[in-house]
């Protein structure tokens, strides 16, 4: 199983009042994550695969440890753990080498943004997520299944 990497560069503005980062900026950290993921499969060629937009139908997030602002980015790991007919689930670890700090994962649809409703998962698109699917219970390392 391939895993998408994502170095994630820490603001000072993502601290809260605690001195860590707030549990909202971590959603942020998914979403720049998620969408570099959804790009970087799109094959380009003037394929259509990916180029519509998405919506967000659901976000499970487990928060292991604090993170402190720090010059050095954290890595966050996405996989694809579920690719149903019209959604797919992406799970996720924020880490560095020493630790894990938050483990989620997140629903995907595929969305006609000219029709303004929900599209299928096309042939194409399914045959890239399959190249970063890990369908095991835990993900391969703890995170959660959706």
């Amino acid at each position: 199983m391939t895993r998408h990497i994502y170095q994630c560069p820490l603001r000072w503005s993502d601290m809260d009042a605690f001195g860590h980062v707030n549990n909202v900026v971590f959603l942020r950290y998914l979403e720049e994550a998620r969408i570099d993921f959804m790009f970087r499969l799109a094959p380009g060629d003037g394929s259509p695969s990916f180029s519509g937009g998405s919506v967000v139908a659901r976000h499970e997030i487990d928060y292991v440890r604090p993170l402190v602002h720090r010059h050095e980015p954290v890595t966050v790991e996405s996989w694809v753990t579920k690719i149903g007919a019209a959604s797919l689930t992406i799970a996720y670890e924020i880490k560095d080498d020493e630790q894990v700090y938050v483990r989620a994962s997140t629903v995907v649809v595929p969305f006609d943004l000219e029709a303004q409703r929900p599209r299928r998962i096309t042939k194409e698109e399914k045959s890239y997520l399959q190249l970063y699917v890990d369908d095991s219970a835990d993900g391969g390392s703890g995170a959660l299944a959706a």
